[in-house]
This record gives C-alpha cells, structure tokens and sequence, in this order.
C-alpha cells in the first residue's frame, strides 16, 4: 500500500494510527505530498480530485480517500475491532469520529486563517469562531468521561489525534487546565504504542 502522507497531517496520523495498531503500517509506503488550500498540489489532484491528504493507494489498485473511508478499510483488511458492526456501540463510535473530525476541520480552518491567507484578508472573528467549535465539543466530553473511558475504537482513536493536533498547532490553548477529565484520559491513550509513533519521509 502507498499513502500520500504530510508528517504534520492529522487525517494521515489517523490512517497511520490505525494502521499500526492493526500491524499494517510495515506494509505502507509513504509518498511525499504538499496538500495546501490554495497552491494545490496537482500530483495529488491527479489520483484525488479533492487535492487532499491522506490518499490511499490499495494493492489491489484501488485509491481511497477520506481519512474515515481509510481507517474503514484499514480496519477490515486488518481484521480489526475498530467500527463496532452494530448496536448502540457502533453509533457512539462513528459519532466520537464525527466529533474528533470536527474539531480537527475547525482547527485546520484555524490554521489555515494564520499560515495560509494574506495579512490584510484575515477575519479574527472566523478564527475565533472555529477555535470555539474546540472549546464546545472539549466541554461535551468534559461532560460525560464516561464515553471515552475504557474505549479503543475509531472514536477514540479520532478524539486522540485531534488532541495530539491542538497540542501541535495551538498549544496557547491550555486546554488541560480547562479539562480535566479529558486530559486525564488523553494522558493514558496517548500512552499508546501506535500514538507515541513517529512517521517520517524517506530522505
């Protein structure tokens, strides 16, 4: 398998994550890639149209692209336990993922209003706005530790690497201090071999 991969990605660390804690990731060749919103990168365009990363190149030749269709697939070519098949479970897991998704879209708007758009053109409400998406879903899962605790499936997973991102990005946040109980799990979870893992390109 090959996958456009960007180290500081979110979305590739969460098809990254998955694939090691499936065993998978020995199997994943890392192609270098320059997803930007405004100077896309016509090599990705080429396999995706969305100009996005992660995009997957399956053995089989198939190319597969979001994040969620990749950890899907992951997820079944691992045989893995990652999406509950039914039940109540399965629709606290997906929406755990919509949620950690969420909070990462908002914190790449936010990102992209500080690296990306010109001086003169930047909108500090907007900014403050995406940044407040953050802020409620981190008071939702303050509000009910329960729905993380004890849980290693695709919610999790997605809520830890939104975190590993605001922890890379806007440290400024403090957003421990604000949330204990999240912090709390997140210390455990971020424990975890496949989270403590580093990818890197071939030099």
């Amino acid at each position: 398998m090959k996958i456009l991969f960007s180290p500081t990605s979110p979305y590739v660390r969460k098809c990254m994550v998955m694939a090691m804690e499936l065993g998978l990731d020995a199997n994943m060749v890392l192609l270098p890639s320059n997803a930007h919103p405004v100077n896309r990168d016509r090599n990705i365009i080429a396999a995706n149209p969305l100009g996005k990363v992660p995009t997957l190149f399956t053995d089989d030749g198939h190319v597969l692209y979001d994040s969620r269709v990749i950890c899907e697939y992951l997820n079944d070519l691992g045989q893995g336990r990652f999406f509950p098949v039914a039940g109540p479970e399965r629709w606290t897991s997906l929406t755990l993922q919509s949620l950690g998704d969420g909070m990462l879209d908002a914190a790449l708007l936010a990102r992209y209003e500080d690296v990306a758009r010109p001086e003169a053109l930047k909108w500090a409400d907007w900014r403050a706005g995406q940044l407040d998406k953050i802020d409620t879903s981190l008071q939702a899962l303050e509000a009910a530790p329960q729905s993380l605790a004890n849980r290693v499936d695709i919610g999790s997973l997605t809520i830890g690497c939104a975190l590993w991102y605001l922890d890379l990005r806007f440290p400024e946040l403090n957003w421990r201090d604000r949330y204990p109980h999240v912090a709390a799990w997140y210390a455990s979870y971020s424990q975890r071999p496949a989270m403590l893992a580093n990818w890197a390109l071939p030099a």
